[in-house]
């Protein structure tokens, strides 16, 4: 009797890992697809450029997500290079790395590092 119900619980468990895995082959790694983020233009000169190397990205979902959150920022437009797992910021006003990180964390990803371009 009892290997019976491990039999089940672990034929329920792959069950439900086929159906995520099914869901994320349709939908993109992160829970579906989401428009590309337009680009955003700087109303100011451009001063400055950090690069912000990120952890957790593994799609255009991720990648979209990140941009997003980087330019809510007044004064910063984001360029994501989801292969290299940065984010290219561009500033038209000084901008804080802890802005920058708050951003990311928004996003639920890590910031590895940030570095000034």
């Amino acid at each position: 009797m009892g290997d019976i119900i491990i039999i089940l619980v672990v034929a329920a468990a792959l069950i439900f890992a086929a159906r995520g895995v099914i869901r994320r082959g349709k939908n993109g790694c992160c829970g579906g697809s989401v428009p590309k983020t337009p680009e955003k233009k700087l109303e100011g000169a451009k001063i400055g450029e950090k690069i912000i190397a990120i952890d957790g990205m593994h799609c255009e979902n991720c990648k979209n997500r990140v941009e997003r959150q980087i330019n809510r920022i007044d004064g910063a437009s984001a360029k994501v290079n989801l292969k290299k797992n940065i984010a290219v910021v561009s500033m038209s006003r000084p901008v804080s790395d802890e802005e920058l990180t708050q951003a990311v964390e928004r996003a639920d990803f890590k910031v590895v590092s940030i570095t000034a371009r």
